[in-house]
């Protein structure tokens, strides 16, 4: 279907659409609903200029696709979206706004997004942004349709920074429990050290360094700990980036037998968190995955008491609703937003919030 084809059928649309690509973040936010709108045909990369370090993608490309062209010229996504068993597509990465390990260090999605193409829902094809990162005055739209889960309207096309791979890295271990490795990683995060990502999980606190070879060479003997070879660190990074490693699968067996799986975003330097249940710790205490059968509410409440936030990732049941409620006049905007974006309400209808 052609773009014109495309604009038309949307124009007429007053049934809801259920905007999809390989469907690998089906799971995530409140249940799709609505006839099938597919992206899968719109793939491929348009443009991609090493030197300028910008790539831009049509929506239904895998992240996979364009991570190995980049790869060719030793470039990277920086903010490692999740890839989903590899289905992940760079429509659904921007929709989903969900990033990976490097998060805390090198940015996060919304960050690295340059420009976006969409339709709206008057059918009409508009263009945000650009390919550097300062082309934007006023209100930054295309940064907007990062974490929107397609409710604004069908994301077409983007564009994306890049950035080099690094020269070296390495992994680092140290046997903490978790309040000492709060302790440890806030504390290394105020010093000149080359952390790109740390992760806490079951008594063992690992660090990714990265950087130039001096630098990663000095912080690793400052630092000290157990060095993980690269053969086996690769992995681990790997698996907790795509949620494929023993923490994720066994948080997704848990949630089949009832327990939720959420997402807490907190002030980094929060204390450890008397949650019953297993926890894995990242971006130096900012991302804390919490699996657990405890009432919605008293997560909620333990996330709200220091500062921050509970999102319901993976859960049999979603009846709480997924995301933290929202305040009145943040309510009021996303329904504004929502109304000038998509005034028939056809796009992923309840998709981010029930009423929108």
């Amino acid at each position: 279907m052609s773009f014109a084809d495309l604009q038309t059928r949307l124009r007429d649309a007053r049934a809801p659409l259920r905007i999809q690509g390989h469907g690998s973040k089906d799971f995530y936010g409140e249940t799709p609903q609505g006839e099938l709108l597919s992206t899968l045909e719109m793939n491929g990369v348009t443009a991609y200029e090493p030197s300028e370090l910008f790539v831009s993608a049509l929506a239904g490309t895998p992240i996979s696709d364009v991570e190995a062209l980049l790869a060719k010229r030793h470039q990277r996504l920086a903010f490692e979206p999740p890839r989903f068993g590899g289905r992940g597509t760079v429509g659904g990465m921007v929709a989903a706004g969900l990033s990976g390990p490097t998060r805390a260090a090198l940015g996060s999605v919304r960050d690295h997004l340059l420009g976006a193409v969409m339709i709206n829902g008057r059918g009409e094809l508009l263009s945000f942004g650009g390919t550097v990162m300062k082309n934007v005055a006023g209100f930054d739209v295309s940064r907007a349709l990062a974490g929107s889960l397609g409710v604004l309207g069908l994301i077409t096309e983007v564009t994306l920074k890049v950035l080099p791979l690094p020269a070296a890295t390495a992994t680092l271990r140290f046997d903490f429990d978790q309040s000492a490795a709060l302790m440890a990683i806030n504390r290394w995060g105020g010093e000149p050290l080359p952390i790109e990502a740390s992760a806490w999980w079951d008594g063992a606190l690992l660090v990714r360094l990265a950087g130039a070879n001096a630098a990663v060479e000095a912080a690793a003997r400052k630092l000290g700990g157990d060095v993980i070879p690269g053969d086996m660190a690769e992995p681990f990074w790997t698996g907790l980036r795509d949620h494929s490693d023993e923490f994720f699968i066994g948080a997704e067996r848990a949630v089949a037998g009832g327990a939720r799986l959420w997402r807490l975003s907190l002030p980094s330097a929060t204390p450890q968190l008397k949650l019953h249940g297993e926890q894995l710790i990242e971006w130096g205490g900012a991302q804390r995955w919490v699996v657990t059968p405890m009432p919605p509410a008293g997560v909620r409440d333990a996330a709200a008491a220091v500062g921050g936030h509970a999102t319901l990732f993976r859960a049999q049941d979603k009846g709480v609703g997924v995301f933290a409620p929202l305040s009145a006049p943040l309510a009021a905007i996303h329904k504004r937003l929502k109304a000038s974006f998509d005034p028939h309400g056809v796009f992923n209808p309840g998709r981010l919030y029930r009423d929108l």
